[in-house]
């Protein structure tokens, strides 16, 4: 089915549960991009990968910035950067809130944002999660795959695997923080190489192997 919408952010109307920014700030840094995209790239917070003040994922931070650059080199991205024109691409992050500098959500504050996230996953419906860092990593393969058992996030998130989930194919990406040498490679030619493929078959797949 597909979603009828102009928005290319916040194209559900989510609203917060709950508002600690500062006065005049916005509330949250929500989802963002196209609504009926088969990629959908989730990050952390706005406090790790950037948005607090143009409210775009994967924007103004180091780490933001790397991936934004990534997904305009594949393609997904063009336009301005601070409210770029993503095509088949949407991103969000697993905690959309924004917080005071400095502050990091606690293990309650991230389970109370939980419901908004899956809501909005399972509208977009995308066919391939594209997980980028340990939180959101950790959260896509225990909540979507029954493989979260296989992997040791904090040693190393498997970075640029394919990973078949619960209806969905799972590419994770390590922080682009802590890419060495070959890392950014390795993911740019793992999403060319989906794109090149008839990748949209990954969803029966997945329903029946995750």
């Amino acid at each position: 089915m597909e979603n009828v919408t102009d928005r290319a952010s916040n194209p559900f109307g989510m609203r917060p549960p709950w508002d600690r920014s500062a006065p005049g700030d916005r509330a949250a840094v929500f989802g963002y991009g196209d609504a009926n995209a088969d990629f959908h790239v989730i990050g952390d917070y706005p406090g790790v990968h950037g948005g607090d003040s143009v409210g775009v994922p994967f924007t103004e931070s180091e780490s933001g910035v790397a991936m934004g650059d990534l997904l305009r080199e594949i393609g997904f991205a063009s336009g301005p950067r601070a409210a770029p024109l993503l095509e088949n691409c949407f991103l969000s992050y697993v905690h959309m809130c924004r917080l005071p500098d400095g502050v990091a959500p606690t293990a309650a504050e991230y389970a109370d944002l939980e419901r908004f996230f899956d809501a909005e996953l399972r509208a977009i419906n995308a066919h391939v999660l594209l997980p980028v860092g340990e939180r959101a990593t950790d959260h896509v393969l225990r909540e979507y795959t029954t493989q979260r058992h296989r992997f040791e996030l904090d040693v190393a998130v498997p970075h640029a695997e394919e990973i078949r989930g619960r209806g969905f194919l799972v590419v994770p990406a390590r922080d682009p923080d802590e890419w060495d040498d070959g890392d950014r490679a390795a993911i740019v030619d793992r999403l060319e190489a989906l794109l090149a493929s008839d990748y949209r078959q990954t969803k029966g797949v997945a329903t029946t192997v995750g």
